[in-house]
């Protein structure tokens, strides 16, 4: 939506011009820049996907205690997590740690690992989770499910969308053993 925004604005200015500037070099140039950076950054805000998914089949569930993770320093994890979690029709609660909770039959375990850069929308540095590894395990510590997200190589198509974005479709395999299908990015042709 953001993007779309950025591309109309883009637009009226481009025909705000004057003639003149229109013709001169260093206006197209720099509105080629310009379109190819919201390009390029319209493709690093895209939906994180699930890697290296192991599913054993088990029983549904609809609710599960997650094991906050200090070592994780981003504040929106949990969040993220809750609200994939709610899309699922599974409640929650978050514990410092298993051993003090009360019994909980199924359990949330994850990590994140943050990173900074500039995001091209600003000038200062902002964190982003660049990895996040989660597995679902009974109160007895059997695995019912892991999941990774991974910061794509190449286009890092992922890298500045909101932890919510990249860790849903974690969640959603995690707990469906099916890899959600990912948005086409150009859209499909018309068969004749």
């Amino acid at each position: 939506m953001a993007a779309r925004r950025h591309t109309v604005a883009l637009a009226v200015a481009s025909l705000s011009l004057s003639g003149c500037s229109i013709l001169s070099p260093l206006p197209l140039w720099e509105l080629t820049k310009a379109t190819g950076q919201l390009a390029f950054s319209s493709l690093q805000t895209e939906p994180g996907e699930a890697s290296d998914t192991v599913y054993h089949a088990h029983a549904r569930f609809t609710s599960l205690c997650i094991e906050y993770n200090p070592q994780t320093q981003t504040a929106d994890v949990v969040p993220a997590l809750q609200l994939a979690l709610r899309a699922h029709r599974i409640d929650s609660r978050v514990y410092e740690n298993a051993i003090n909770a009360p019994h909980c039959p199924v359990w949330l375990r994850y990590s994140a690992q943050m990173e900074w850069g500039i995001s091209p929308y600003s000038e200062r540095y902002q964190a982003y989770i660049s990895q996040a590894a989660l597995t679902l395990q009974t109160d007895r510590g059997r695995v019912l499910s892991s999941s990774h997200y991974r910061l794509d190589d190449g286009f890092l198509t992922s890298k500045w969308a909101s932890t919510q974005d990249k860790l849903a479709p974690v969640v959603s395999v995690l707990v469906t053993g099916v890899q959600p299908v990912k948005r086409p990015t150009q859209p499909a042709k018309e068969q004749s």
